[in-house]
């Protein structure tokens, strides 16, 4: 069965944000992802990866100004010499936390816009560069216009062209199932067809964006197609806890470890 990655930007807020490191290891998991590492230093988040045994995931490069609403900056006319610094600093913590893939935000912009559209591909082929030199995967995913209004790559149509199109071998998709239900539905089969460009996936209920554990999607049906079609990746549990993060990890019981 997949290995599951504990989203510690969503999950186990109850306690500081290194304390959930320790906390999600309690509970089971064995690898952690989240939004944004960066108010934490880099040693710090090493030192409580390596306490409690447990591999990093996947986080996201810098986004811009977050708390003034910037949602990434690829796809934002000159933004460019911005990008390039946070891609130094997202290295940084890369190098000590041994995380293997990276998510670049597209940002807040109009996917017909062509300034838009030549700033994004730039931006994502520079990125891959500079991540292959690293051995690292770019990850690059459609979100939703309900839960971000007004976001660039808002399609996996257009994500799926921009992979084939730029041909980075270290460039992939992050297919967020509950992303995928809400924009386009279809899951299983687009899974199948995407899972060659895939390089990480997420879950969450749907519309709630809950725990796994029912509403529109079959996640046991989903958990079995994504071990049958081979993916050796990480899923990543990006879902709000309904209420405190521990009541809600029945679903999570079958995959804990011994």
């Amino acid at each position: 069965m997949p290995v599951f990655a504990a989203n510690l930007t969503m999950m186990f807020t109850e306690w500081a944000f290194l304390d959930r490191f320790d906390a999600a290891a309690d509970a089971g998991f064995t690898a952690v992802e989240y939004l944004f590492p960066y108010e934490a230093s880099p040693e710090a988040i090493a030192e409580r990866l390596a306490r409690n045994g447990l591999e990093q995931a996947l986080f996201n490069l810098p986004p811009g100004d977050w708390a003034a609403g910037e949602r990434g900056i690829a796809a934002l006319p000159g933004r460019f010499d911005d990008l390039k610094s946070d891609i130094g600093k997202a290295l940084d913590y890369a190098a000590a936390t041994g995380v293997g893939r990276l998510h670049l935000m597209a940002g807040l912009a109009d996917p017909s816009d062509p300034e838009a559209v030549a700033c994004y591909r730039r931006s994502v082929a520079y990125t891959a560069e500079r991540l292959a030199e690293k051995d690292l995967l770019l990850l690059i995913e459609p979100i939703n216009g309900r839960n971000m209004p007004g976001y660039f790559l808002n399609d996996f149509g257009a994500a799926e062209r921009l992979i084939a199109e730029l041909g980075h071998s270290n460039l992939k998709l992050q297919f967020d199932i509950y992303h995928r239900q809400i924009m386009h539905g279809d899951v299983a089969t687009a899974l199948r067809r995407l899972m060659p460009v895939t390089g990480h996936i997420q879950i969450a209920s749907v519309p709630s964006r809950g725990e796994p554990d029912g509403e529109e999607l079959n996640y046991p049906y989903l958990f079995q197609e994504i071990d049958r079609l081979g993916y050796r990746g990480f899923v990543g549990c990006e879902y709000n806890p309904r209420g405190s993060t521990l009541a809600g990890l029945g679903w999570f019981e079958p995959f804990q470890r011994s």
